[in-house]
Formats: structure tokens, sequence, C-alpha cells
């Protein structure tokens, strides 16, 4: 792998975990009720791969743990399941709005299995979030707790499509360039 893809990846992950920390504090601040502070970690995912993504998702987690609160740290374990499904599915599959569909729709079942039980153990069950609200609300609007779960992480999901759709297309290239570099070469020391 040349060491202008290598910059340009670790470049992108830097970058992908302030999109996470900025439009987290965003989303916060306005009552937002979107899982924005994941769309770094799905970005990178998508484009480079599900372990590239993890470590954004997990480093953002560990960082606004250190910033804020030291009990947003386990919840590194969402944001890791995020990109690992993610990841995967874009390795299998395009990652068109087809596919990032299906995928937010089974993120809106995982998270919360995951989640629930950290939020249930630190803070007593709702973290406080704007999202909580808007699950909240939905679910007294009539719609089921499952149903009110499901449009944060879609929505999300939707969105990182249609930045992915809009990126330079030689920044794209040097990302899957990079990913395709490190599959051979895992490839390759297998054998």
């Amino acid at each position: 792998m040349n060491d202008k893809n290598k910059s340009r990846m670790i470049t992108f992950c830097g970058l992908a975990i302030a999109v996470n920390i900025v439009l987290g504090i965003v989303t916060s601040i306005i009552k937002l009720p979107l899982y924005l502070d994941t769309l770094g970690t799905v970005l990178t995912a998508a484009l480079i791969g599900p372990i590239p993504g993890a470590i954004v998702g997990a480093l953002t987690n560990i960082i606004t743990g250190f910033m804020y609160s030291i009990k947003d740290i386990p919840f590194l374990l969402v944001n890791v399941a995020v990109a690992l499904i993610v990841g995967f599915v874009a390795k299998k599959f395009k990652f068109t709005y087809k596919s990032a569909l299906i995928t937010g729709l089974i993120l809106s079942v995982v998270c919360p299995l995951i989640g629930t039980p950290i939020g249930i153990a630190l803070y007593g069950g709702l973290t406080g979030t704007a999202s909580d609200v808007f699950v909240l609300w939905l679910r007294s609007s009539g719609s089921s707790i499952f149903a009110a779960s499901f449009i944060p992480k879609v929505g999300t999901c939707l969105l990182a499509v249609m930045i992915i759709k809009y990126l330079p297309v030689s920044m794209k290239i040097s990302l899957k360039n990079y990913n395709k570099t490190e599959e051979m070469s895992s490839a390759c020391s297998e054998k």
C-alpha cells in the first residue's frame, strides 16, 4: 500500500471521529432525534471496512467518555457493532439506499439489544438524550417501542449513502484501494 493512500485513510478516520463527536454534541444541543454520533462510523465502515469503522467507533466513545462522562465509554460496544454490521454489509453488497435501509433496520434491533442493558446498568434506563425523547414521543403517539426505535438508525444509514454518493470519486477510489490492499495482504499472510 502506498503512503498516500494510508495517509488519506488515517486522515479520513480522524475526520470521521471528529464528525461523530461534533454531530453528537449538535444533536444533543438541538434535540435532533437521530443517531448522527455514529455517522462517521457508518461512513468509515462502508468506505474502508468493518475494522477501521470499529476503531473509529471505539475511539469516538473513548474520547467523549473522557470529555464528558466516563459512563459513555461502555457504549462503544454499540458503535463497534454498528461498524461491524455496516462494514460487512458494504463488503458483501454495495452500500446502496436499499442495503442501507435494510442495514438501518438491522441496527435498529441490534443496537438497543446492546445499548439498553448498558443504559439500565449505568443510568437506570434512559440516557437523557434527544433520542430518548423522540422514542418516548413516538411511543406515546401510539407507535410501538420497536417501531419508534427504527427511524433514527435508518435515517443515519440513508444519510451516509447520500454522502458517499457525493464524495469525490478519487477519494472513494483511494479508500477502496486501501481496503482491497488490506484484504490482499491478509489473504496472502493466511497462505
